[in-house]
């Protein structure tokens, strides 16, 4: 189903301005009753990716559900029968292999992080992104993130203007908040490699401590040689789209630390993967997101949980930025980070009413497993 609901303010990226999320949910009914949810949502509509909302939904009914209605309802099972039999659609086969997570988890017991290694920490720490694009507005936001004990490291979202005008913009919020709050920035893909030269250059000497993905998501060589540069750590993110890209950019040593998305990846057992070949080579992992709801952000850090580090922490902020809550107990964020729940499954209960209230009317597919 597709539900649409409205940001807090507006959320400026290089490429889109959000004033509203689309969020494609996905509710799988299994054999034995056992129901599990998930979620393929993207930022931007097709202004990020290949992907969007509405195209998610028509290749779920149209070709994913045939392909494993009758089929084993085991989340692994699934995630290889789709990989086997589906190109790419990377988000539309994480939102699957998200619900059948979560069935499994309520099949068994536990929660999804027991499925897929050892949990580590009951809690991830999540920064809060500064995206309204007016300075003044963005201290003020995140002043009363740290009075409150909400969230202490922020990121900006940068890229959209010209380039002294950016960095004086985060210049401005590091001297407002002080040397004790971390800064990190987001270009989404907007710099070429000069600007992008000149860019790090500048915004390491105004304190900021990491620039995610300033090149074209397919410069490897690029973002190596920005790395090369030692000024400040250099994330990979929308480069990552599963393991393969991941090996490319170990082997040319492009990043200092990759960005982990669970619907890049194709799902939570890929990203795993990501997270896991990463720990190895010594690249550090940070938790990504894609803006989802509180169903796909706690799919992410019920994964997150079990990653022996997590240097950079995570962003899974976006239920935040969300005005309508689809859960019926909402997600727990206090002392600077998101608790994971514990109980079977995801650990979340969605408001299917208040899903219902703002879902578009397009018909609804329930999908029975064998």
């Amino acid at each position: 189903m597709l539900v649409d609901v409205p940001t807090i303010r507006p959320h400026k990226l290089a490429m889109a301005v959000m004033h509203c999320q689309v969020l494609c949910l996905v509710k799988i009914t299994c054999s034995d009753g056992v129901v599990g949810w998930g979620e393929g949502t993207t930022i931007g509509g097709l202004a990020y990716g290949p992907e969007s909302p509405e195209s998610i939904k028509v290749n779920i009914d149209s070709y994913l559900a045939p392909l494993l209605i009758g089929q084993s309802a085991d989340p692994f099972a699934a995630s290889a029968r789709m990989a086997a039999h589906i190109a790419g659609n990377n988000f539309a086969r994480c939102a699957v292999e998200t619900a059948l997570f979560d069935a499994q988890g309520k099949r068994q017991g536990v929660p999804v992080s027991d499925l897929l290694g050892t949990r580590v920490r009951d809690a991830v720490p999540v920064l809060w992104v500064l995206a309204s694009g007016d300075t003044a507005a963005d201290i003020a936001e995140a002043e009363d993130m740290i009075a409150r004990r909400r969230h202490n490291v922020f990121k900006l979202k940068i890229g959209r203007r010209e380039l002294a005008e950016d960095v004086a913009h985060v210049a401005r919020i590091k001297r407002a908040l002080g040397d004790a709050i971390s800064i990190r920035v987001d270009v989404n893909m907007a710099w070429d490699r000069h600007t992008a030269m000149r860019g790090i250059a500048m915004l390491a000497d105004v304190g900021c401590d990491l620039v995610e993905q300033p090149l074209v998501n397919h410069d490897v060589a690029g973002m190596a040689e920005l790395k090369a540069q030692g000024k400040i750590a250099i994330m990979a993110d929308e480069s990552l789209t599963g393991p393969v890209s991941a090996q490319a950019f170990i082997d040319a040593d492009a990043a200092d630390v990759f960005a982990v998305k669970i619907e890049q990846s194709a799902g939570l057992i890929a990203a795993g993967r990501v997270g896991a070949m990463a720990d190895a080579a010594g690249t550090a992992l940070y938790g990504g997101t894609m803006l989802e709801s509180a169903i796909g952000s706690i799919a992410a850090a019920q994964l997150f949980c079990t990653f022996p580090n997590l240097q950079w922490g995570t962003e899974l902020f976006a239920p935040l930025l969300l005005t309508q809550e689809i859960l019926t107990t909402p997600l727990t964020y206090r002392d600077f980070a998101l608790e994971v729940p514990q109980a079977p499954g995801l650990g979340i209960t969605p408001d299917e009413v208040a899903i219902a209230r703002l879902a578009r009317g397009a018909p609804t597919r329930t999908i029975t497993h064998g």
